[in-house]
């Protein structure tokens, strides 16, 4: 399978947790979906201290995964939402 573009999507979006609604990653997106899985090489700025879990409730909201070849993480249904 092809790995994703390197060259970054311009549009970028703020994620937050659902839970407590402290703000995740600052994360460029392409296409208009939604939220699945966010490449590492993507993140903006990251507001995370450990990779998955929120910093305020400590609620897991997402799993290390490999997609296509590249590192991503993996969004656990409803435990986040962008903006």
């Amino acid at each position: 399978m092809a790995k994703p573009n390197k060259k970054l999507p311009t549009r970028t979006v703020d994620i937050y947790c659902a839970n407590c609604k402290t703000q995740l990653y600052k994360y460029h997106k392409g296409g208009k979906g939604s939220l699945v899985k966010c490449f590492k090489e993507r993140i903006a700025v990251d507001y995370t201290k450990a990779t998955g879990i929120c910093p305020q409730c400590e609620q897991t909201f997402a799993r290390d995964t490999l997609v296509r070849g590249t590192p991503a993480l993996k969004m656990i249904g409803g435990k986040v939402y962008m903006k």
